[in-house]
This record gives C-alpha cells, sequence and structure tokens, in this order.
C-alpha cells in the first residue's frame, strides 16, 4: 500500500521547529507523504526578540492549492492539516481547500488545530479568528485538537477537573467535528504534577497522562497535532493514535530537555517517535 498522503497549510520558519516546521518531518517520519502550503516564510518563530521574513497573502496559498489540484493532488490527498490562521480570509481558503479535496476523495480528513493562544500568554490572533474557529472551522474539521485555553474559547466554559474538561469537549461534536481532542492540560485535583490529554469522539471518551516536564518550548503543540494526525491515519483508532502521539511527544520534549536546547529537539528524538522508551496508560472514561 502507498504511503497516506498530507496536505499540511501552515506558517514555516528556516532556524527551528514550529508550524511547518515541525508538523513536516514529524508526520514524514511516521512514513506519510507530506505537500506543504507555507502561510509564512520567516527566519524563526516570533517568539524572539527579532525575526526577517514575510506572510504570504490569501490570495498566494489559494493559487498554491490550485496548483496542486493542477496536479491531481486533491483527489490523492488523504488529510488536510491547518494550525495558525493569520486571519479569517485565510481561513476562508483553507476550507475553500477542504471542500475540495473532499469533493475529489470523500474519505479525506480535516484536522483543524485551533491555534489561538494558551493560559499566560492569552489570545495571540487577531480579531475574527476566534469566531471563524468556533463557526465555519469547527463546522468543517472531522477532527480538532484545542489546548484547555483554546477549548474554552471554543465552547465559551471555564471548565474545572477532568470530568468537565470531557464534557466541554464532548459538546463540541455536536457543532460538526468526529473527535476533539485537548492536547495539554493540567486540571484541578492533578497533585501528581502530570500534563494529561483527552480524546471524545461518539464512541467514547479516552485520556492519558505524561510527567510533567519543567519546559514549554514552541512548537509543541504543532508537533502533537501531526503526530495525532499521523497516528490516527496509520491506526484508524483515535485511542491508540492518543497514546502513540502521547508518547512521541513526551520523548521529544524529554530529549529536548536533556539537550538544554531551546528549539525543539525533533531531529535528535526521531527515532524514538514510533518506539519510545516509555509508554503511558490510555484509560476509558
Amino acid at each position: 500500500m502507498s504511503a497516506p498522503n498530507v496536505i499540511s497549510v501552515q506558517s514555516h520558519v528556516a532556524y527551528g521547529h514550529v508550524g511547518n516546521s515541525a508538523a513536516v518531518f514529524a508526520l514524514q517520519r511516521l512514513g506519510i507523504e507530506v505537500w506543504p502550503v507555507h502561510t509564512v516564510q520567516f527566519s524563526n518563530h516570533t517568539g524572539y526578540p527579532d525575526w526577517q521574513g514575510q506572510v504570504f497573502a490569501a490570495e498566494d496559498v489559494a493559487r498554491l492549492m490550485d496548483g496542486l489540484e493542477a496536479r491531481g493532488a486533491l483527489a490523492d490527498c488523504d488529510a488536510l492539516l491547518s494550525g495558525y490562521i493569520g486571519d479569517p480570509a485565510l481561513g476562508a481558503v483553507i476550507l475553500d481547500a477542504a471542500a475540495r479535496i473532499r469533493a475529489a476523495n470523500p474519505r479525506a480528513l480535516y484536522l483543524c488545530d485551533p491555534v489561538m493562544g494558551d493560559h499566560g500568554r492569552g489570545l495571540f490572533v487577531r480579531d475574527g479568528v476566534p469566531d471563524f474557529l468556533r463557526g465555519p472551522a469547527l463546522a468543517a474539521a472531522d477532527i480538532v485538537t484545542p489546548n484547555l485555553f483554546e477549548l474554552e474559547i471554543l465552547t465559551g466554559r471555564k471548565p474545572e477537573g477532568l470530568e468537565a474538561i470531557r464534557d466541554a469537549a464532548a459538546s463540541l461534536l455536536a457543532h460538526g467535528p468526529k473527535a476533539v481532542v485537548v492536547t495539554s492540560f493540567s486540571p484541578a485535583g492533578n497533585a501528581a504534577g502530570e500534563m494529561e490529554m483527552l480524546a471524545v469522539s461518539a464512541e467514547g471518551a479516552w485520556h492519558v497522562a505524561t510527567p510533567r516536564l519543567a519546559m514549554s518550548p514552541n512548537g509543541a503543540g504543532d508537533a502533537v497535532a501531526a503526530l495525532l494526525l499521523g497516528f490516527y491515519l496509520k491506526t484508524a483508532a483515535l485511542p491508540e493514535a492518543l497514546g502513540s502521539a502521547a508518547a512521541a511527544i513526551f520523548e521529544i520534549l524529554d530529549t529536548t530537555l536533556e539537550s538544554g536546547a531551546d528549539e525543539l529537539q525533533l531531529i535528535t528524538a526521531q527515532d524514538r517517535l514510533e518506539t519510545p522508551r516509555r509508554r503511558f496508560t490510555v484509560r476509558t472514561l
């Protein structure tokens, strides 16, 4: 069988691993073909004091999709992955691409990582983006992968505790997606200092916890969304994908911590993505 094909629409940096610079290699290392479409091209992520590069207009991204369609890539695409969206105009291009991909291949999936912010940082997207993600993006996506802060924005709730977070995630299923994966949270009552992940679908809910590491590097959310999609394409099973993604991102983060580096050590950890040193129990809720 040929490898699955993914179109990944995200930012790109020359230095470090965020956006497509995290997602593309992670997917490729899982044996998945990736056709990256960059929304920006920067020297490095914007958490540094300075950066160079350019933001591509929505029209530029749309033309790249036209070019991919001309090559027959949309019919061969098994999944669309999107991350940070700079403005709603780009979001409209991504949703148009999702519709065209599904028209060419009805089995194709759309995973939307609704990047908006995080606790401690707040929102870091333009006005209009949260409304876009709560509305048309949520309705179009098969899988959404918010962190806890983003789950709060999507649902309008402030869930505290595992059951409340599960219920908030499950409430999104009525708005379109077939699965919701909360990629990182440490709720009230978590005395063990763990980082947790949760997946819900119509079939049930699953939870996994890993040790919390004293770090929060840029790009971790981009990597975990890509890993989750990659493992899901390989297994077609949400709990298995959840457990594998949790183990893989823990390997990347642990390797980064061991190195003392600021940027994700994705290349160093690559051989452990599918064969991690530690695996974590996925339990049914």
